[in-house]
């Protein structure tokens, strides 16, 4: 049977003991509450279209609402997109900033996580555009310019304490993601090279780049290496290039999403932080490792 779930943005929550009770009126099914105010389930809720029935009362609250399964919700593989999900900048066009052409290399960053370019071609036409930059301006953006997403340390923490491997996979680069994914937990992460000459940028990444089919091949390979149906898996990310993964995961989420990539989730978290993905496996205010 399945779980509807609504979860609210925990530095904003809008999930009020009345707007849960107006849900199960229209839904059926009984109400748990996962965190007061922030995340509730309602167990086998017994309306035609549960989800669309929620999503209509919910209106234009800042809540999320999604159904998953009862069974197995608990997931035994996370694999993470970097950019706009795990952290809140696209490094790239905090490195154009550095350079002033942001608005330049941000557009293109915008249609290809859209899904409108190619993305290696456009990865290769952003970098050629940051050739000459110095390390130290790159460390300096890296340290001031990058603030982690809300809830990604906690989601990551607890996965890891109850038995999960958890796979930072981006399509950015090693210069951040071995950082961040260091400062967050991740056991691993993978991401594009730039490469230098000395101490400044060439304008170009090591080949082959990880773009949406490394994703893809990672979760298979990290799946099979930990003994895991692809059921048993969660991956979440917000552009085109998360998609094929997002696609083959017991739980796919897109987070904050492009409405491209938002439509074609099973789950999408529009509101919430990324300890929404921790209530959708059922995880409770107190099972949180902050």
């Amino acid at each position: 049977m399945p779980v509807l779930l609504l979860t609210a943005n925990p530095a904003d929550p809008e999930l009020d003991p009345a707007l849960a009770a107006a849900v199960v009126q229209q839904t059926g099914g009984e109400l748990n509450w996962l965190n007061h105010g922030i995340a509730c389930e309602i167990l086998e809720p017994t309306a035609p279209d549960a989800l669309a029935t929620a999503r209509d009362v919910l209106g234009q609250r800042a809540v999320d609402a999604n159904i998953v399964p009862t069974q197995g919700r608990r997931k035994k593989l996370l694999i993470a997109d970097m950019d706009s999900t795990m952290i809140e900048q696209e490094c790239i066009d905090e490195l154009a900033a550095a350079l002033d052409i942001k608005p330049q290399v941000a557009e293109i960053t915008e249609r290809a996580m859209r899904g409108e370019l190619d993305f290696e071609q456009a990865l290769d036409t952003r970098v050629a555009l940051l050739k000459g930059l110095e390390r130290k301006v790159i460390e300096e953006v890296r340290r001031e310019a990058i603030t982690l997403a809300p809830g990604g340390r906690a989601l990551v923490q607890t996965m890891k304490a109850y038995g999960a491997y958890t796979s930072l996979v981006s399509g950015g680069f090693t210069f951040f993601a071995d950082y961040f994914g260091k400062r967050i937990g991740f056991d691993e992460a993978i991401a594009n090279v730039l490469e230098f000459d000395g101490d400044r940028l060439t304008g170009t990444v090591t080949k082959p780049i990880v773009d949406k089919s490394t994703k893809r091949e990672r979760l298979i390979a990290l799946a099979a290496e930990h003994d895991l149906d692809l059921s048993q898996t969660i991956a979440v990310g917000d552009g085109a290039n998360d998609l094929d993964m997002i696609g083959i995961a017991g739980f796919g989420v897109a987070l904050h999403a492009k409405p491209a990539v938002a439509e074609a989730a099973g789950i999408r978290i529009d509101h919430g932080d990324l300890t929404a993905l921790l209530y959708l496996q059922g995880y409770a205010d107190e099972d949180i490792v902050r």
